[in-house]
């Protein structure tokens, strides 16, 4: 259990942990997780109880007369083997169908967290070996529970700071049709440094997706950080070239001991001609208006924020009427174990395959393999333009 506990990372992740490990260890059939805020008792995880069993004690303050309350008040497990010792202590207290109970204080570092709360079927005899062996995990989940909860609180935030920093709503281009797509984690930090952009220049529009390693507050404030920059050189008028070249340069100098990834597209909805500049990211993909959809392997450079002095090089493109460009983020084609070229392969069948005029439509469908997946290590941004010349709306 204190190794499944280490590895836990969220406050759900170690309330799971403490039901598969302490249920089937010690015989018991039902357990409750609460923790302590602001002077009052709240549920964060229950297995084996009737119904809405527990309702009336959420919220309760840490004065109420109950077993649960007291175990934290006053830093002592509470043991009853029986129905009558329990009514006996507590005579008001409403009993669940179970015979035995411990109330497991959950203290750490001196700080109370919360209580732990097992339930036998069947009457259950405490041993002395089992009650410190209940007590010392009862040590454990709380240390490992403070902990999630400063990471959840954390991963709080940058949440917020990444959702503050995306773009809240897309401009409305002129024979472009657009939409975006962004998928959190569902390991670590459950945020990332992924973005992306669509910014008017004074030639066109500027298709922006990029990627900041890790998971963390710090990679959603450089993201932040990045997509500003980004935004201004390219609201300024300055050429692809030197968007990219000014911004890895601003990474460098930021000295966060972080890279990032980059693919800018810079596009005339008049004439369909684009000028591509790629910073070691995943290939655009290009659904032709007969179908065929292909990566297009733009050269790069290498990552931002590697080489101060790095060069990009620039890739002329052309789009003709009908088709649909697909900026994306290594989380969508990535896969514990697998080659991310078959990843990449996958999407473009997803892509060449959705015959479906609607955006909205193809971004859901092509996310539809990552946003099932259960164990999504990376965070997914997906960036859709459909090139209709002839839509002036």
């Amino acid at each position: 259990m204190a190794s499944v506990l280490t590895e836990s990372v969220t406050v759900r992740d170690v309330c799971r942990a403490v039901s598969e490990q302490l249920l089937p260890a010690f015989g018991a059939q039902e357990v409750a997780l609460y923790t302590v805020r602001d002077g009052r008792m709240y549920l964060l995880w229950e297995d084996g109880y009737p119904q809405h069993f527990l309702d009336p004690f959420e919220g309760v303050s840490l004065e109420a007369d109950l077993p649960g309350v007291h175990a934290l008040t006053t830093r002592l497990p509470l043991f009853f083997k029986s129905p009558e010792e329990l009514v006996g202590a507590y005579p008001r207290l409403a009993l669940d169908p179970m015979m035995s109970w411990a109330f497991l204080p959950l203290i750490a570092s001196g700080h109370p967290v919360g209580s732990c709360i097992l339930g036998w079927s069947t009457p259950h005899h405490f041993t002395a070996e089992e009650r410190s062996a209940l007590t010392a995990l009862a040590g454990l989940t709380a240390q490992a529970m403070e902990r999630a909860r400063l990471y959840d609180a954390e991963s709080a935030v940058a949440r917020g700071l990444q959702e503050g920093l995306l773009p809240h709503r897309l401009p409305a281009i002129d024979r472009l049709r657009i939409t975006a797509r962004y998928l959190p984690g569902t390991k670590g930090m459950d945020i990332g440094g992924d973005w992306y952009d669509v910014i008017r220049t004074g030639r066109g529009v500027a298709l922006v997706i990029g990627d900041v390693e890790g998971h963390s507050v710090g990679a959603a404030a450089v993201m932040g950080q990045l997509r500003s920059a980004v935004h201004s050189f390219a609201a300024s008028g300055r050429p692809p070239h030197e968007v990219v070249t000014h911004t890895n340069q601003l990474l460098a100098e930021l000295e966060t001991d972080v890279f990032a990834t980059c693919c800018y597209i810079e596009l005339d909805p008049a004439t369909g001609r684009a000028l591509a500049v790629r910073a070691g990211h995943p290939p655009p993909l290009l659904r032709h208006p007969d179908g065929s959809a292909e990566p297009l392997e733009l050269p790069g450079g290498v990552l931002l924020g590697v080489q101060p002095d790095a060069d990009y090089p620039v890739t002329e493109l052309t789009l003709e009427p009908g088709s649909v460009l697909a900026l994306y983020t290594d989380g969508l084609v990535e896969v514990p174990g697998s080659d991310i070229a078959a990843g990449i392969e996958t999407v473009r069948t997803c892509l060449a395959v959705s015959r479906t005029d609607s955006m909205e439509e193809l971004a859901d469908r092509m996310l539809g393999a990552a946003r099932r997946a259960e164990d999504r290590p990376d965070d997914v941004a997906l960036l859709l333009t459909a090139y209709d010349p002839a839509d002036a709306s």
